[in-house]
């Protein structure tokens, strides 16, 4: 296994670095496996505040008229000209 993950990093170790390597990934994994006798799996959550939808919902409409925003401005058939862009 620990040849393949070797393999996949592009490093090239002699066997004496895979099983001082397979030695120690194995302790390490050995400490982790300790998470799994932890009781109460499920009960806690790693957020302290509780996490809700507090969007609204949106409602579509015109808050404004449109022609009392385009009445000073300088349009053409009711489109807003700006300058001309090369």
């Amino acid at each position: 296994m620990l040849k393949g993950v070797a393999r996949s990093a592009h490093l090239a170790l002699g066997e004496d670095e895979l099983d001082r390597y397979c030695t120690d990934l194995n302790g390490i994994l050995e400490g982790f496996s300790i998470i799994d006798d932890i009781p109460g799996e499920g009960a806690y959550s790693l957020n302290s505040v509780e996490v809700a939808d507090v969007l609204r919902d949106d409602v579509a409409g015109i808050f404004i008229d449109p022609y009392e925003l385009l009445k000073d401005m300088r349009t053409y058939e009711n489109y807003v000209r700006g300058p001309r862009l090369l």
